[in-house]
């Protein structure tokens, strides 16, 4: 019996979660009393091959659970391997999606967002201290995260091998590309004094980069880009794929956006590669 048990900030997307996974074939209940979880389980597990996988939401709503929770939980995941994926974004991400449904937080409704925000990330800590996996929904869509899901918990299937190449335009462009795409509308560290001599690869260059406006905007479209053309060319039987990303030099801009993007795809659950053609050449 397979048993997932999504948890997390509210907004951070975890009904989208719960959806998406019975769209895989899970039988889902949201917002589960904890304290009954063990109980449910050892009656679920009575029927056998008939219900083989199941998920659940657990959160802040069903606030009883906290006494006894912590113990609960570490006897489901110890007794039917059961995986806890916890689900956060950044506060201004949950600020704009707050804002934009014009929705109170479920809990905390005579609190300000910021505050109410605050204090869940207190009371659930423990839960995600003991999350076998924690995803920042904050680049996602609700499509590009229902595709993360749909990826990661559907029927298993053969995997199309995807390399990401940066590279730098004053080289050329990588002849073994499929597809290419150019980042030089992104803000370049090269004139930021202190990065410069840096490479795309460290945190500070990829936090800079990140900060931007264009790249909070960009960055999603391109997740929702990817995940629905890969599945396209695994359907045609295509076995690997090379993505290029180009920026001037192919030392800062280019090689962050590849190193963010392979984080998001191996999420998915697609066999990865990465190479930094130019990254050790000095940016034209």
């Amino acid at each position: 019996m397979k048993v997932v048990i999504a948890s997390g900030i509210s907004g951070s997307g975890k009904t989208t979660f719960l959806k998406a996974l019975e769209d895989a074939g899970f039988f889902c209940v949201d917002n589960f009393p904890l304290f009954l979880l063990q109980k449910f389980l050892e009656v679920y597990e009575l029927a056998g091959e008939r219900i083989a996988r199941c998920g659940f939401v657990i959160d802040i709503r069903e606030r009883e659970f906290f006494d006894e929770g912590r113990e609960i939980l570490r006897n489901v995941k110890e007794k039917y391997q059961a995986e806890l994926v916890f689900l956060e974004s950044a506060d201004e991400t949950l600020l704009r999606r707050f804002t934009e449904t014009r929705r109170a937080h479920p809990l905390y409704a005579e609190l300000n967002i910021k505050d109410a925000l605050q204090t869940e990330r207190e009371q659930v800590s423990w839960i995600k201290e003991m999350a076998d996996n924690v995803i920042d929904t904050s680049q996602y869509t609700t499509h590009g995260l229902r595709n993360l899901v749909l990826r990661a918990y559907g029927q298993d299937e053969k995997r199309m091998n995807v390399n990401l190449v940066s590279f730098g335009y004053a080289y050329g462009i990588p002849l073994e590309a499929d597809i290419v795409l150019d980042v030089r509308f992104l803000p370049n560290p090269f004139f930021v004094k202190g990065l410069r001599e840096k490479s795309g690869l460290e945190p500070d260059v990829i936090g800079y980069i990140k900060s931007n406006e264009v790249y909070g905007k960009f960055f999603p479209m391109l997740l929702d880009f990817l995940m629905y053309l890969l599945p396209l060319f695994e359907k045609e039987g295509k076995s690997y794929l090379t993505i290029g990303i180009g920026c001037t030099g192919g030392r800062h801009r280019s090689v962050s956006v590849v190193t963010e993007l392979e984080h998001h795809l191996r999420a998915m659950g697609y066999k990865m590669s990465s190479v930094h053609r130019d990254v050790e050449r000095e940016e034209r």
